[in-house]
């Protein structure tokens, strides 16, 4: 029988420090999968203070500020291994790092990124917004299809003999402007929006941390 994942909330950590520990849960994973153990995967919440990651297929000039300018704001920028493009990362910005073992919920990759997309959908209608999926663009959308296009939640994983690591990222109260300074996610003619901006009111971090596991849960546990 498989155990749920555990839910570790790690509040306000330092990209850097924050991949470091989802390092050491994905070792712990995947070295249980090895002689057939098992092992509780881990759903990760988080927030980070300002950075920006750069994926595998990623390009640096969707980076549009120099190392200096950086340094003025206060942010940093990582190399790091999931999919993807560039995105942004900060405070009032729900991160999500599921550790899991796929092979658990007989889940492939695309199925598993179809699943993130989907709990996030579900909590957005759960505050009256419809936001759905955009043909070629993973991620969270609203109004994918219309020039109104703006991008919610950012989704970015690396998997490893289908063991997982990274996420996704949902714009609660986020300060959109630091999405002004890179292409998100390569696009150069599509928005990005949050929570607060859609419902013009600041949105319980902790509320929206609730219904995303539930989610994630309910959705993780339909794959048994």
């Amino acid at each position: 029988m498989n155990m749920k994942p555990e839910i570790a909330d790690w509040g306000l950590i330092p990209y850097e420090e924050a991949w470091k520990r989802q390092k050491e849960c994905f070792d712990a994973v995947w070295a249980a999968k090895q002689v057939g153990k098992e092992c509780p995967g881990r759903i990760v919440l988080c927030e980070h203070p300002h950075v920006y990651t750069l994926g595998r297929s990623g390009k640096d000039a969707n980076m549009l500020l120099g190392e200096e300018q950086l340094k003025r704001l206060g942010a940093t920028l990582y190399h790091i291994d999931r999919g993807g493009d560039i995105t942004y990362h900060g405070p009032g910005q729900l991160v999500c790092y599921p550790i899991l073992n796929l092979e658990e919920f007989s889940l492939g990759l695309r199925d598993y990124i179809w699943l993130l997309e989907e709990a996030v959908i579900r909590v957005c209608a759960s505050y009256g917004i419809q936001a759905g999926r955009l043909d070629k663009a993973t991620g969270v959308w609203l109004e994918g299809d219309t020039p109104r296009a703006r991008k919610i939640c950012a989704i970015g994983v690396h998997a490893s003999h289908f063991v997982t690591m990274h996420g996704l990222a949902l714009n609660v109260n986020t300060d959109l402007r630091y999405f002004s300074y890179i292409n998100p996610c390569g696009f150069v003619d599509k928005g990005v929006t949050s929570l607060q901006k859609e419902l013009r009111r600041e949105v319980p971090m902790a509320e929206v941390k609730e219904r995303l596991c539930t989610e994630l849960q309910a959705l993780l546990d339909a794959r048994k």
